[in-house]
């Protein structure tokens, strides 16, 4: 990642928090929709998240029940000796990890599960769908913790 394209994002994206807000209260969710793949993938051409591992560190995904089947077989651990290692219910019922960084995230930022990894993960940070708009808390959210939500949400804010 070049430091032009991360350094101050943060401080940036706290900054603009009511333009974000704003922004996804009235957007024209076709117009927004239709850009976003493109968005998305320039985003991910001048962002490299292995410098960045925000997500990983910070949070957890839910790890639904699919996960936890494929993750375990992976691992050759039996479910529940999986939920027991890793996991724990959060307030909304779903299973998420016992601790921060995620206990699958190397020092390199690499995932050692990346290939069964949960299905959040692989949808994070939303960037190229609709829970960007759908969920517009949960986009302000990731726009402090990913650069990526940053990118994209400054260049949406632009687009006339």
């Amino acid at each position: 990642m070049s430091a032009n394209n991360i350094e101050g994002w943060e401080k940036r994206s706290l900054e603009h928090q009511k333009q974000y807000k704003q922004f996804l209260q009235r957007a024209d969710k076709s117009k927004v929709l239709k850009i976003l793949p493109d968005l998305n993938d320039e985003a991910f051409a001048k962002i490299d998240c292995l410098q960045c591992g925000n997500c990983c560190k910070n949070y957890s995904p839910r790890f639904k029940t699919t996960d936890i089947k494929r993750i375990s077989k992976h691992l050759k651990m039996k479910e529940g000796a999986f939920i027991e290692t890793y996991l724990h219910l959060d307030p909304d019922g779903d299973y998420v990890a016992k601790s921060a960084p995620c206990p699958f995230l190397g020092a390199d930022n690499y995932c050692s599960i990346y290939e069964e990894r949960p299905g959040d993960c692989a949808r994070y940070p939303y960037t190229n769908e609709d829970v960007l708009l759908k969920r517009p808390q949960l986009t302000q959210k990731n726009s402090t913790v990913c650069p990526i939500v940053h990118y994209v949400l400054e260049k949406l804010i632009t687009v006339k």
